[in-house]
């Protein structure tokens, strides 16, 4: 015959043992993640970034190497070859007047862009965040509404604006595309990262007689560094990077540097000794201002996610 004290004494034992091995499995966990977090793990993902950064290195070695050697043979014999490399492609990249004129039309659209969007959208996205206005929220929405409007919706009607207007194929026009097109995005990031500084801290700096724009110089924009410095980097890069704008509303006399090289495969399809130059240092640009604000930018993506 069972009594309640049996059934409580083998349950409490059935509890005990499952702990048990419950906390054994939790052991074995704990022990596998340790393995993973240490030389095995830091070695695969070493092997992950060179295999990642192995067409970066491709070209960079295409680069120093001459046009009859890059139709030979593959980039990799220079390891058994080393005497291929050579700085002359680059000295004559610098005489290439397409290519050298390219980069300067490149950076003339790329940072105006870039400082628009993050000025403009700053400004945005603290009115969004912390100044009352008729209709904010249905205002707000609209922006986030235009961050699905694809960039080709808007090349036809846009291009006919431009031509009415005077601006189609100009400077001008590729930068009040980008800008228009990049701000949605940077309104919408700014706002909510703005709406995360405490609501106290802005109190007292309006009580020691702060108004709206030195609370906006003195206090927010020194909190959002970190998320001004990531827009402005994706804005960057996506404004250097960019083709498809920049051939259809770029002038045709002074055009980027993707749309340079673009020319030069379609004029001189066996010029590779300068297209290779030319595609590595449009690359690295970017890649250096992307690792000059790496710290700003990290910080920009992980705040708010530990409060």
């Amino acid at each position: 015959m069972t009594t309640p004290s049996t059934t409580a004494a083998a349950t409490r034992t059935a509890s005990a043992s499952g702990s048990g091995a419950e906390q054994a499995k939790v052991s074995l966990g704990s022990r596998i993640a340790a393995r993973a977090g240490g030389g095995v793990m830091r070695v695969f993902l070493i092997l992950v970034g060179l295999f990642w950064l192995m067409p970066t290195i491709g070209l960079l070695i295409s680069s120093l190497r001459s046009g009859e050697e890059i139709a030979a043979t593959g980039w990799w014999k220079v390891f058994t070859a080393p005497s291929q490399l050579t700085f002359d492609n680059y000295s004559r990249l610098l005489d290439n007047s397409t290519i050298t004129h390219s980069l300067l039309s490149t950076v003339m659209i790329t940072v105006p862009a870039t400082v628009l969007v993050v000025v403009i959208g700053s400004l945005a996205g603290y009115a969004f965040a912390w100044m009352d206005f008729p209709g904010r929220d249905w205002w707000f929405l609209l922006v986030v509404g235009l961050l699905v409007v694809p960039v080709q919706v808007a090349l036809i009607p846009v291009s006919k604006l431009f031509g009415q207007i005077g601006i189609f194929e100009t400077t001008f026009g590729v930068i009040l595309f980008h800008t228009a097109f990049g701000l949605p995005f940077a309104i919408f990031l700014l706002r909510n990262f703005f709406a995360e500084i405490p609501r106290e801290l802005l109190e007292a700096a309006r009580l020691d007689g702060a108004g709206e724009i030195r609370l906006f110089t003195r206090v927010v924009m020194p909190l959002g560094g970190p998320a001004i410095a990531s827009l402005g980097i994706f804005q960057f890069l996506w404004v250097w990077n960019d083709m498809l704008v920049a051939l259809i509303f770029a002038d045709s006399d002074s055009p980027p540097i993707t749309v340079a090289l673009q020319q030069q495969v379609r004029q001189f399809g066996n010029n590779i000794d300068v297209l290779a130059p030319g595609a590595f240092v449009s690359m690295v640009i970017p890649l250096a201002v992307f690792f000059a604000f790496q710290r700003q930018f990290v910080s920009g993506v992980m705040a708010g996610a530990v409060k």
